[in-house]
């Protein structure tokens, strides 16, 4: 790494572009997937670090050139010699105690779904998404399109699918330096066509070109001919290894036993795996560097605000309403807008801002249309066109506009619901459960109900006391709550609002489950502040005690802990900051079951997801799940966020030591499994073995992890969502591509079961309503079995192009049966016909324009630049600050 003491200008430019890049690439960090494979092949540089340093590198070029409002700008200086980390960014740019959890969790996303392609049966053995079997041409088109995807569905704001069609087009990018001979070639910089393919790849291996030699040992430094023709290794059996030709190589290729033996791979550092492991770090700086290029191109096509939602490179959340507008409303639709008013003012023009505004309306017999966009005043003029108008009967069509907000919300978001009435598509309940723990969203419902009212609401019969228990489910799943009020209370209460998109987290109850009249309690640590303590339900008092023993009552107003305010059967009490450190006790006495909730605002939080570790094949690494499954070994990761490790010293020595799983909703404790680190400590990853007897039941799981602040008090985190255990492992997939209108598109389902017998009906529905056939309707599965199913999707002539559709497949336990149910999406793209150049669209960017003539390179940043080009790799100045700015060629 670069001394911090050496003076800039005591550097040549090209000696400083490559020393930015050797920190980059450390070698304790692929070519493999993850980091679960660096346990096979320690030292790797893993498709994981390539993705997330190129985009943290292009994120701190964004926020060198864009200085935050109201703080001092960045210097590149404060960032030499030392990894890039997301938090440190954030804090550097934003100020301290601004999140970066959310754009960790997209970074996540791009680089599961990178590793996911040497997983998945669509995409594991197609020799056009990794560059291999000589397929260099096919594969340039390929991840033109995949770029071209990620495109057109971040401007259609499905996030999600970009991300994911992202990691896809990098992993094909990151497997040419990896797979190619363009490493052996001598060539020192990425290659210029693969983005921009404007020009036909030139200098490829023919079909009678030999190219290898044959290589009997592990190691096979000499094995490539002497020839200046590009060509890469041809793996497995399809297609056959022509006479003279290269293989991948490695244990697992079994071409490579078929002379010429060996392989010219360079995935990884070790021979066993990689027969070129030696130009291992070669290709992945390589590799790096496209990968930034491509980040970089991405940032150009869509402008600064538009990549910065691509990677939600904002601590703010989106403020997503699904509103019920029949005539009874009136009071409801007018708290809504006093709340977004309120933070539209207060936030416009902050980091706290909203990136995106989402609105769904709905009444009976209709929901919809969604409105998005991101910008404020284009939301509050469609929010203030909502009126309260007609009757209607109760129940309401709440469920389907919820489930279409879900799909046009961002991950890791809030979402309110204002309704006076029950479903109507309760039968929903379960799908929207589901869709609620895959897009990570948290949703709040505030139900003013009132028995009393018969003005605006018809009823024809008598309502069922248990009507309301769809939204009770759906607010269990997603980790969010039912808050039933009144008219009158309504402005008041749904002031939670902005407090919920303050990035709060909810601190978990001991016990979980509260009793009226038995105490219970609560953990603050050293890292929480602005504690909320909300009680709610038919309560007559409740105290609160601190760990000095000091208790304040229920009494409104200023007391010794904190500031109590009351709106009808709901309490709120803001505690005083700091808080003290300990266990707190609260015990509530009211009739029936009260609900509490405590939550604080704190950096310190967790991301995670499950895996099934793929420790036999050529790309060891762990494949990602949506959700455990039953009976299956199961790997935890956690990535703790807000480390704060060139921060406060409290962050440094904060730890977690173990993961507790948690029944839902009983609250008891399932198992508590240790969290084992993984790679450098100021990443915060951590890993968990959970083995298949604490999986064994189904359903719902609180996810906290425990351990110790700073200062030696208890740390304490829940999930946001809980997690549930399915009971078959159920993946919907499609062929590598979009979807094109007139189309009929097939898809593939993978149905198995780890634990019993399973007898499961199957369900499909699709958003929006295309045709779709499907050869299975009922499933018999005994222990570790598994079957294929086949689905075929009709795209209509009239399909919107650029748009995107949701296909849904349920799994149901036969009537009778107890077993919960189990969905798979699938989100794919339908696209308009390819232009010639598949990536050449008008840019829109406020950050550098790339341009080039024959000799002569220079780079444009709107008047205020200089620069030029080493090789084909850019580098230039913008306000004196020395930028790396990735390659290009255009």
């Amino acid at each position: 790494m670069l001394p911090t003491d050496v003076p800039l200008s005591h550097l040549s430019t090209s000696l400083l572009l490559l020393l930015l890049l050797l920190q980059l690439l450390h070698p304790a960090s692929s070519f493999f997937p993850n980091v679960w494979s660096l346990l096979a092949a320690p030292g790797s540089v893993t498709h994981q670090d390539l993705t997330e340093e190129a985009a943290l590198n292009v994120t701190l070029q964004l926020f060198l050139e864009q200085p935050p409002p109201g703080r001092p700008p960045l210097h590149l200086e404060d960032f030499l010699g030392r990894t890039l980390l997301a938090d440190d960014l954030f804090a550097a740019y934003f100020g301290p105690g601004f999140p970066s959890r959310r754009f960790r969790a997209a970074l996540g996303e791009v680089s599961r779904a990178n590793a996911a392609q040497d997983f998945l049966p669509t995409s594991k053995n197609d020799p056009d998404l990794h560059f291999d079997a000589e397929r260099l041409g096919q594969g340039r088109t390929r991840l033109a399109g995949a770029l071209r995807e990620a495109l057109v569905a971040a401007r259609a704001l499905d996030h999600t699918l970009a991300r994911r069609r992202l990691g896809a087009a990098l992993h094909a990018l990151q497997d040419f330096y990896s797979h190619s001979n363009w490493v052996e070639l001598g060539r020192q910089e990425p290659h210029p066509h693969l983005l921009w393919p404007r020009q036909e790849l030139q200098s490829l291996a023919q079909v009678g070109d030999p190219t290898c030699s044959d290589c009997e040992e592990l190691s096979c430094p000499g094995n490539l001919l002497d020839l200046t023709l590009l060509t890469s290794g041809y793996f497995g059996s399809h297609p056959s290894k022509p006479p003279g030709k290269c293989s991948h190589g490695g244990r697992f290729d079994r071409s490579s036993s078929q002379p010429p033996r060996g392989g010219i791979n360079k995935d990884s550092t070790s021979p066993g795996f990689s027969p070129h492991h030696m130009l291992h770090l070669q290709a992945a700086k390589l590799a790096l560097l496209a990968s930034i290029q491509a980040f970089s191109l991405l940032r150009s096509r869509l402008g600064d605000r538009g990549f910065s939602r691509l990677l939600d490179i904002s601590p703010a959340s989106s403020l997503s309403f699904v509103l019920d507008t029949t005539g009874s409303m009136g009071e409801e639709i007018s708290a809504a807008k006093i709340q977004a008013r309120h933070i539209v003012e207060q936030r416009r023009g902050s980091p706290m801002e909203p990136a995106h505004y989402i609105l769904v309306p709905f009444h009976d017999p209709g929901f919809g249309p969604v409105f998005t966009t991101s910008d404020p005043d284009s939301f509050w003029q469609q929010l203030n066109e909502l009126h309260a108008l007609g009757g209607g009967d109760e129940p309401e069509m709440c469920l389907s506009a919820l489930e279409l907000a879900l799909l046009h919300t961002p991950p890791l978001s809030d979402i309110f619901v204002f309704t006076d009435a029950s479903p109507k598509d309760a039968v929903l309940t379960n799908r929207v459960e589901s869709l609620t723990q895959e897009r990570r969203c948290r949703v709040t419902f505030f139900v003013t109900e009132d028995p009393l009212r018969v003005q605006g609401r018809a009823r024809r019969e008598v309502l069922s006391p248990l009507r309301f228990e769809p939204y009770e489910a759906v607010a269990l799943a997603s980790g969010g709550e039912v808050i039933f009020t009144k008219d009158q209370h309504i402005q008041d209460v749904a002031a939670i609002v902005g407090d919920s998109m303050a990035d709060l987290v909810t601190l978990p109850l001991e016990p979980p489950v509260v009793v009226s009249g038995r105490p219970f309690g609560f953990s603050v640590d050293a890292l929480l502040q602005r504690v909320t303590v909300r009680i709610h339900g038919e309560v007559s008092s409740f105290w609160i005690r601190s760990p000095a023993g000091v208790s304040q009552g229920q009494e409104e107003g200023e007391g010794p802990l904190g500031h109590t305010r009351r709106f009808g059967q709901f309490w709120i009490v803001t505690m005083n900051d700091p808080p003290q450190p300990g266990t707190w006790e609260i015990q509530v006495i009211a009739e029936g079951m009260p609900r509490v909730r405590v939550q604080a605002q704190t950096a310190l939080d967790f991301l995670f997801y499950f895996g099934i570790p793929m420790d036999e094949g050529p790309h060891p690494g762990l494949y990602p799940l949506a959700q455990p499954v039953a009976g299956l070994q199961t790997q935890l990761l956690v990535e703790v966020t807000g480390l704060g490790f060139r921060g406060d010293p409290r962050d440094l020595r904060s730890h977690f030591s173990h993961v507790v799983l948690r029944g839902i909703p009983e609250g008891a404790e399932r198992g508590r499994v240790p969290l084992e680190p993984m790679g450098p400590r100021e990443r915060g990853l951590l890993a968990a073995s959970l083995p298949p007897a604490l999986l064994s039941t189904t359903g719902p799981f609180s996810l906290e992890l425990i351990g110790q602040d700073g200062e030696g008090h208890g740390l304490h985190r829940v999930a946001p969502q809980p997690c549930t255990v399915v009971p078959v492992l159920l993946e919907l997939s499609s062929s590598p591509g979009s979807l094109a209108p007139g189309s009929k598109a097939p898809l593939s389902l993978h149905i198995a079961s780890f634990s019993g017998p399973q007898d499961l009906d199957l369900r499909t529905s699709v958003n929006p309503r295309f045709p779709l056939t499907f050869n299975l309707s009922r499933v018999r599965l005994e222990p570790n079995e598994s079957v294929w199913g086949h689905l075929w999707l009709e795209v209509p002539d009239s399909a919107a192009p650029d748009s995107v559709v949701m296909v849904t497949v349920t799994a149901t336990g036969r009537e009778g049966s107890l077993v919960p149910p189990t969905h798979a999406f699938l989100w794919l793209l339908v696209l308009a016909p390819a232009p010639q150049d598949p990536l050449a669209a008008t840019a829109h960017s406020s950050g550098p324009i790339l341009h080039s003539t024959s000799s002569v390179s220079t780079l444009v940043t709107r008047g205020r630049a200089a620069g030029g080009r080493i090789g084909n790799c850019w580098w230039g100045t913008v306000g004196g600050v020395l930028l790396l700015l990735g390659l290009a060629s255009w």
